[in-house]
């Protein structure tokens, strides 16, 4: 056998083999890797989201919470996988500006993971501790400026949109109030609910409960209309702010170089699953909204957010960690 005759039976024989490993994908457990720790928006939306594709999968989907770093020490964990498909990695906006964020990350958003698909948009509340006296965003704004000491805002993760959406309305308002980071947003919220903490931004499946049990006040909303789950809470654009409407996203991730036929299978799967109607109510229920990009709307979606919240940060004079 020639030499051209070698390279072109190798490369039948590769082709073969990756499209019987696509048609076999899954024949076993998924891990679905959750980079923060129980209890946020995240976590809740990739459960929701895991549980879904397995059923449609027909097969066992594992999610596991790899919290650190701001979501780094999980994301890396899934880049350094084998690209199999085996290893997904689900995450929220903040995930594609890490290098917008952090002086050294170990690698890059946008080039070193497979996008698979965005499933979910989720509008945010600005809500305060119910000790604020302020109950509305033009009352906030005049009492954090005769007195910037007394309110804090607690920021879920660096770079989340509760903490992209902190920085434009301290920009829009004029103000210099102390930021607070935590990790994750479960405990960021317990301080704002015991008062240790004034104010926050979250998106409105974390934020929304707490609200509605009373303890806490919601002030505003930043999307563009009001919510299905709090119809009586303002727009910022109708409480004064009409520029303060930025929200948060959750999407699937698998490792750089997995076999483009195991990509479409997963896509296709996350894509049933968010128009299902069971999961797109729990969705709404939450104060989610459902949406869906394939991996290379997706793609685009994600160079046009990184565009947007790299301005957002250079506004606020944001300097990477």
């Amino acid at each position: 056998m020639n030499r051209r005759s070698l390279v072109a039976a190798t490369g039948a024989l590769l082709l073969s083999t990756g499209t019987a490993f696509a048609q076999d994908f899954p024949n076993r457990q998924i891990n679905w890797v959750i980079p923060y720790p129980p209890g946020g928006t995240t976590d809740t939306m990739a459960r929701l989201t895991a549980a879904k594709v397995s059923e449609i999968l027909k097969t066992p989907i594992i999610p596991v919470n790899k919290a650190g770093a701001s979501g780094t020490v999980g994301s890396d964990s899934v880049r350094t996988s084998p690209a199999d498909g085996y290893t997904i990695l689900f995450n929220a906006s903040l995930f594609v500006i890490g290098k917008q964020l952090f002086k050294s990350l170990p690698y890059d958003p946008q080039t070193d993971f497979q996008p698979l698909g965005r499933v979910a948009g989720a509008p945010l509340l600005l809500v305060a501790n119910p000790a604020v006296k302020a109950t509305s965003l033009t009352e906030l704004v005049a009492a954090a400026k005769a007195d910037p000491k007394a309110y804090n805002f607690a920021i879920s993760s660096l770079g989340a949109a509760g903490h992209l959406a902190t920085l434009e309305f301290l920009r829009l308002a004029k103000l210099d109030l102390t930021l607070v980071p935590y990790k994750g947003t479960a405990p960021a919220l317990n301080d704002v609910v015991a008062g240790t903490v004034q104010l926050m931004i979250d998106p409105i499946a974390s934020t929304g409960p707490q609200v509605r049990g009373g303890k806490l006040k919601a002030l505003a909303i930043t999307s563009a209309k009001r919510a299905a789950v709090a119809p009586d809470v303002p727009t910022a654009a109708e409480a004064g702010m009409p520029d303060l409407v930025i929200g948060s996203w959750y999407g699937a991730w698998a490792p750089k170089g997995v076999p483009a036929d195991v990509v479409a299978k997963l896509a296709r799967a996350l894509e049933q699953a968010a128009n299902d109607p069971e999961f797109k109510a729990k969705l709404e229920q939450l104060g989610l909204e459902p949406v869906f990009d394939g991996p290379e709307a997706f793609r685009k979606f994600i160079a046009a957010d990184v565009e947007k919240s790299a301005a957002l940060l250079k506004a606020a004079n944001y300097q990477p960690e």
